[in-house]
């Protein structure tokens, strides 16, 4: 069997993907950091111009420049959404999606938000009073320690001031479009969910369960884009949902 082809989406920047080491033992993997972030420049130099689009329109321009004809896509927490764009975009070359903090909207209101409105308030304000602080405490205490004092370091050290507060606003926006997005994939799913999350609800992750009916449903203690136990139930589906794409193409 050919190793799998992973595509990685940032949730703000392809540093949280700590496991990506874990998953390039066995599959080829491609991430990459949203617009303005790093290396990756922003479409005429202006923060405003940040939005989910251009980082939808960043990942396709990757997915281009390598060439893959089949492969997987993989989000954790904030880019879902741009998954399942990407997905949709792509569709006829996605063999699998996977979906860790996994929720069908990003929705802060009504009797079942995906997430927690009131730590959402709570991370808006320390970021609008002090960016380092909210990502080296405020992520991290949101994401139950799922990201290191290093990590939140390396993530000061790639993000630009002027962008962080933009980005934030941008891409955490409410979009309940996207769970309509990912029930029209058809494809093998895979959703997990960090149990005992500050920011992703329970009722965001059940919601995501019985509305796509997934594969596969996962807990880990951790984020999931941090999480060993996560990257071996990715291996697992990964090479499942080969195996029997193998199978479907030697068969006709």
């Amino acid at each position: 069997m050919a190793r799998p082809r992973l595509f990685l989406i940032p949730e703000f920047t392809e540093l949280t993907w700590t496991i990506k080491p874990l998953l390039s033992e066995w599959a080829d993997v491609v991430s990459y950091d949203p617009p303005g972030v790093g290396t990756e420049p922003l479409p005429a130099g202006d923060p405003a111009s940040m939005t989910r689009d251009v980082v939808v329109d960043r990942g396709l321009e990757k997915l281009d420049a390598v060439g893959w004809d089949r492969f997987f896509i993989l989000a954790d927490g904030w880019g879902g959404a741009a998954a399942a764009r990407i997905a949709a975009a792509r569709r006829p070359s996605v063999l699998g999606l996977v979906l860790g903090h996994a929720a069908v909207s990003s929705s802060r209101e009504g009797d079942r938000p995906a997430i927690n409105p009131a730590v959402y308030d709570a991370m808006t304000q320390l970021l609008r009073q002090d960016h380092a602080a909210f990502i080296r405490y405020g992520i991290a205490q949101s994401t139950a320690g799922s990201v290191t004092e290093e990590l939140a370091q390396q993530m000061i050290d790639r993000f630009p001031k002027e962008l962080i507060l933009v980005g934030w606003e941008r891409w955490t926006a409410e979009d309940d479009e996207f769970g309509a997005i990912l029930e029209e994939l058809d494809v093998p799913l895979l959703l997990a969910k960090h149990e005992g999350c500050l920011m992703s609800t329970e009722d965001g992750f059940e919601d995501a369960v019985a509305t796509l009916r997934p594969s596969r449903a996962i807990s880990v203690p951790v984020a999931p884009s941090t999480s060993e136990e996560f990257a071996a139930a990715v291996r697992e589906f990964c090479e499942e949902v080969s195996r029997r794409a193998e199978r479907e193409s030697a068969g006709r």
